[in-house]
């Protein structure tokens, strides 16, 4: 096919393995990192065509009279090189999703506008040292659900196989203890919606640079508390999660706070396919930034590395220059405040394993190469149709450094409706670091939060 790189054909005949392989990559494969490798495991170099650059380290300040809790500046003043639309997506479909094919046959007004590729992707240099040594020392657990070896960086930045990919996806930098609010809307074919505002705190016990090792939990990726603050009728409302790394043995664990009953209860079923927090039925709780929580009720496959032209540097979209109401249009979000680039992503197909159950039958992954980061994603209804497709964009939040997600959009095409989370357009900050114990994010923390 047009424009796949030469790791295709190899990734491919790797992926025709049944049960992934465990074994970690030769020491002569990791030199590779730091090298012709970027530390992360890209490709350090551009694309023949010269339509993606050379990675150079990424974005590394976050501009001048920054302070922490603002809004990110778009560091580029870019103009667009060209729109793909309904008429000309023909000439461009080697390089689009089946997803983004179908948006532009379903919605005529829909487009991507695409702009000069900026590899901004950048992380603290502890996370590429664990990062870089991961590739000799960490592996998957036996049946693929964990992994071991390592408590720290992706994973497996030389992936073998698509599990491992998803893997780098679930294990990289997220930053340490912080707060950041936010809203999503659950947008009616018309247009109309109730914004759902929400204020989140996360603390990384994976992967922490700043956490002692001693006060990590074993196999423990983060906590988070998620508090409801608008409409009324749902407010006060709080989830508590503990999320783990191999959920087969330590199932993720979640409590809820019902305002009106003044009661924290486990709550089980914040997993999986089961709906997420007033999505409307939406997205699943797995959905959540395009894949959470545990691996094991599919099979996974390593299709291969192309070149999509994915959200990227989407500073317009998840800045405080447009309001809400700029970005929520029928149908879809406002395509002319979003930003698409050319880059490398690694393609990953997940199939529902016999006699298991989930919503989607199938599910076809878009990880970026830089970041790991899953940007977009098709879901299969259980007929095989495609049903939903999904797309994270995301900026670099340079004064930590990080390449981290924005506006978050769930699009189900059959229904015509759209789910779009991450709105931090009204908020006056987006990302305020914490300090928390172990306490505040316990069962007992969580009813104290709920009397406060």
């Amino acid at each position: 096919m047009k424009n796949m790189t030469k790791h295709l054909l190899a990734a491919a005949i790797a992926a025709t393995v049944a049960m992934p392989a465990f074994a970690v990559v030769s020491a002569d494969e990791a030199a590779k990192l730091g090298k012709s490798l970027t530390p992360m495991g890209a490709e350090q170099a551009g694309n023949a065509a010269g339509t993606i650059p050379a990675w150079t380290g990424g974005i590394t300040s976050p501009g001048a009279g920054f302070k922490t809790g603002n809004h990110y500046k778009d560091p580029y003043n870019d103009k667009p090189l060209f729109t793909i639309t309904a008429a000309n997506a023909a000439e461009y479909k080697d390089n689009l999703s089946a997803g983004q094919m179908a948006m532009l046959k379903k919605y005529p007004d829909w487009k991507l506008v695409v702009y000069p590729t900026r590899r901004s992707s950048s992380f603290p240099k502890g996370h590429y040292d664990e990062t870089m040594a991961n590739a000799t020392r960490a592996s998957l657990t036996d049946g693929g659900n964990g992994i071991k070896g390592t408590d720290g960086g992706v994973a497996f930045p030389i992936p073998k196989n698509g599990l491992e990919v998803i893997w780098n996806h679930l294990t990289r930098y997220r930053g340490e203890a912080y707060a950041t609010n936010w809203s999503q809307a659950a947008v009616t074919r018309s247009g109309s919606y109730t914004p759902v505002r929400f204020e989140y705190e996360f603390e990384f016990h994976y992967g922490s640079l700043t956490k002692p090792k001693a006060e990590r939990e074993d196999n423990k990726l983060f906590n988070f508390l998620q508090k409801v603050t608008a409409p009324a009728r749902l407010a006060g409302a709080i989830l508590l999660v503990h999320e783990y790394a191999d959920q087969v043995k330590d199932p993720r664990r979640a409590w809820t706070y019902n305002p009106g009953q003044r009661r924290v209860r486990l709550a089980p079923n914040v997993a999986y396919d089961n709906p997420g927090t007033a999505a409307d039925g939406l997205r699943t709780n797995d959905d959540f930034q395009m894949f959470n929580g545990a691996t094991d009720r599919y099979n996974w496959k390593l299709v291969g590395k192309k070149e999509i032209y994915i959200p990227y540097n989407s500073y317009k979209i998840s800045g405080n220059e447009l309001k809400m109401e700029d970005v929520l249009k029928p149908g879809h979000i406002n395509p002319d405040a979003a930003r698409y680039e050319l880059h490398r992503v690694w393609v990953v197909e997940a199939t529902l394993k016999p006699g298991t159950s989930h919503i989607y039958s199938k599910r076809t992954f878009y990880v970026d190469e830089d970041s790991w980061m899953n940007v977009l994603q098709d879901s299969y209804d259980g007929r095989g149709q495609l049903w939903r497709t999904s797309e994270q964009h995301n900026v670099n939040y340079a004064d930590v450094p990080m390449q981290y997600p924005t506006v978050e959009v769930h699009n189900d095409l059959q229904s015509g409706r759209y789910l779009a989370m991450s709105l931090r357009n009204d908020e006056k900050e987006v990302y305020v670091p914490i300090k928390r114990t172990a306490a505040d994010f316990s069962p007992n923390g969580l009813r104290r939060a709920g009397v406060r």
